[in-house]
């Protein structure tokens, strides 16, 4: 009978040290905010108040291969752009009334006529790494954020404007940036 007691004393200890020691498993919830996209609004040049549409918007990324899926021609006032983590700083045209004729040659790209008008402009930055949770890990923050446009014969974007000194970039949930046009 004491050899029983023991084995259910054992067992009783052994259980409750093993429920103390289980944690709940580490998954990164998907509402936990993680490394954030720039955020910019366009804007009328002659109106700054208005908002204004930029019709057949493509943009791609410098050095990428392709187009952004979630830019493949559309009409927007609002331009979510991710940053390279890794670098600090990413380029991105961005084409405006974009057009394509591939000249009835699907094959043949070297007759491929392109048109609209395309601005580069360049995001520098610098990069900050804050911890977020043992699930989720680290996201990047951006600090003091700055926009180029590259000076062309015939810019769409006539300007830029950041909405705060110093902009950073840690959420998604405003704009950062406004660009006229």
């Amino acid at each position: 009978m004491k050899y029983i007691k023991s084995i259910i004393l054992l067992v009783i200890v052994l259980l409750i040290t093993l429920t103390i020691s289980c944690e709940r498993d580490d998954i990164c919830p998907e509402t936990t905010p993680t490394t954030p996209s720039l955020i910019i609004r366009t804007y009328d040049l002659s109106n700054q108040e208005n908002k204004k549409n930029v019709f057949g918007l493509v943009i791609q990324g410098i050095d990428a291969d392709k187009t952004l899926p979630s830019y493949s021609v559309v009409t927007t006032d609002s331009i979510v752009l991710p940053l390279r983590t890794n670098e600090e700083s990413t380029q991105y045209i961005l084409h405006s009334e974009y057009t394509y004729d591939n000249n009835d040659t699907p094959d043949d790209d070297t007759d491929d006529i392109i048109g609209g008008n395309q601005d580069i402009i360049t995001i520098s930055y610098n990069t900050e790494e804050v911890y977020v949770s043992r699930a989720c890990g680290y996201k990047t923050v951006f600090r003091n954020v700055i926009i180029t446009i590259e000076p062309d014969a015939d810019n769409w974007i006539k300007s830029k404007q950041s909405v705060n000194d110093n902009q950073s970039v840690e959420d998604e949930t405003a704009a950062h940036f406004k660009i006229f046009h």
